[in-house]
């Protein structure tokens, strides 16, 4: 009987020393997950002087996990230079202000990431030409992409570039641009004029037929104001508005009466006293307006009527094309474009691909209004399409698209379409087959041929509709 209950007594006992033990069925609540760590991400290293770009934080936790962090997780956004090259919103948005680089923090919890941006000069005007770009930033300085077989970006080589380099020359300002088929013609702030690339048929004006890589002075003047390159001639005009022309002159397309090459700049007549004020070079045919009067004259080929005077026979020296005043003029291979000062705009020469813009495909001899608009800002004349700007700020283009070089991705218009929605378009600007354009907040845009690299994107392939070139 004793046995049984000390059995009993005891039995109890382990029942409550169980239940009262830390083992069995209970749950606990997991620690909160740590920041550990914080990556600041940007959609460009560089970004142009006046521009706006969003900058993100994303916190990396201690479970792994992660988060996209803001003001309202407590994350707060600094630069640690002095801010004059960058700001930075409490959002993350960074604008900026001048040329260099500045590193940004975006701190929460006690950690901080970090990212350097570069500010670079914006763009400020961009040449297409047969197979090359170039263009210039805000700073003066130069820069160029594409086609280097004849030395023609200026670099020092001969290697072609798929994206921008700049040209050779460090300190060098320059003010204006023109590219030629394989060699360049470019005017300096301080009055001078600078070529190089190819020079068959003494296209760089130095006096000789010897290639440049560099770019090389032209005589000694310092007061050239304008300047303009075709498939193998080229031109200048001085202050005073006196014309000088250069280089290939097989079909008078320097307009000095006759048909004999030039190495060095030679003067052009001018049919007004007040002389020139703006010219264009085509493959070989040349156009160009007056500066007292803004006639327009036209002389060189004209097997297809690009010369505009209402026939197909070679002119050798400058005739008057009807009697107008005309706002800006553009000749391409073997058609022209230009503008009239009502804003009215106007087409002529050789049309197979639609590059005219009258709808049609025969070839025209004297100048047509292409559309009834009235709002035309400026024409570029390619190879064999056409591209213009509006005053609106709308891009349109028609002619041949076989490389994409309209940029709607479509097949040849006759007529001019609008290309894409975009109304802040500054300038357009049609090489052999590919396009640059500038839009009014400095960034640059290309589409088109690419094989050479001509678009600037890092890469050799097409662009059926604008890109932006960083």
């Amino acid at each position: 009987m004793k046995k049984f209950c000390k059995t009993y007594l005891l039995l109890p006992l382990l029942g409550v020393l169980a239940a009262c033990g830390g083992g069995g069925g209970g749950s606990s609540t997991p620690a909160p997950a740590v920041l550990k760590s914080i990556a600041v991400t940007a959609p460009s290293s560089t970004m142009p002087v006046g521009t706006t770009m969003q900058l993100t934080a994303t916190g990396t936790y201690s479970d792994n996990s992660t988060k996209v962090l803001n003001t309202a997780t407590g994350l707060v956004w600094a630069f640690k230079g002095t801010g004059a090259v960058a700001s930075i919103f409490s959002s993350g948005s960074v604008t900026a202000k001048a040329v260099g680089s500045d590193t940004f923090t975006a701190t929460q919890d006690g950690i901080t990431g970090s990212i350097t941006l570069s500010v670079i000069a914006p763009w400020a005007n961009v040449v297409a030409g047969g197979y090359q770009t170039l263009a210039r930033k805000a700073d003066g300085s130069l820069y160029a992409w594409g086609s280097n077989i004849r030395g023609q970006l200026g670099d020092s080589t001969t290697i072609d570039r798929n994206v921008p380099v700049q040209v050779s020359g460090g300190s060098l300002l320059w003010k204006q641009i023109a590219v030629g088929e394989q060699f360049v013609v470019a005017l300096r702030s301080d009055g001078t004029i600078w070529s190089w690339g190819f020079n068959q048929n003494g296209r760089l004006g130095d006096g000789t037929t010897v290639d440049h890589a560099i770019p090389t002075k032209i005589g000694k003047d310092t007061d050239w104001a304008y300047v303009a390159a075709g498939k193998g001639h080229a031109f200048a005009i001085k202050t005073t508005g006196v014309m000088y022309a250069w280089g290939r002159n097989f079909n008078g397309q320097l307009g000095d009466g006759t048909t004999i090459d030039r190495l060095v700049p030679t003067k052009i007549t001018s049919p007004t006293t007040g002389g020139w004020l703006a010219v264009s070079a085509g493959d070989t045919h040349t156009l160009a307006i007056t500066k007292d009067t803004l006639n327009l004259y036209g002389w060189g080929g004209n097997a297809n009527g690009q010369v505009g005077n209402g026939g197909q026979v070679d002119v050798n020296a400058p005739a008057k094309i009807g009697s107008s005043t005309w706002a800006s003029v553009s000749a391409g291979g073997s058609h022209s474009l230009a503008v009239r000062a009502d804003g009215s705009m106007y087409g002529w020469g050789y049309n197979l691909s639609g590059q005219v813009g009258n709808n049609g495909s025969a070839s025209v001899n004297a100048p047509v209004q292409i559309s009834t608009a009235t709002n035309w800002a400026m024409v570029s004349a390619g190879a064999a399409h056409s591209m213009a700007v509006t005053r609106e700020g709308q891009l349109w283009g028609w002619g041949s698209n076989t490389e994409s070089q309209l940029g709607n991705g479509g097949p040849d218009i006759s007529a001019p379409a609008q290309i894409g929605t975009a109304s802040n378009w500054i300038s357009v600007t049609a090489g052999n087959a590919h396009t640059f354009g500038l839009r009014s907040d400095n960034t640059l845009w290309g589409w088109g041929r690419n094989v050479e690299g001509q678009l600037g994107k890092g890469d050799n392939t097409q662009a059926p509709v604008p890109v932006s070139i960083p």
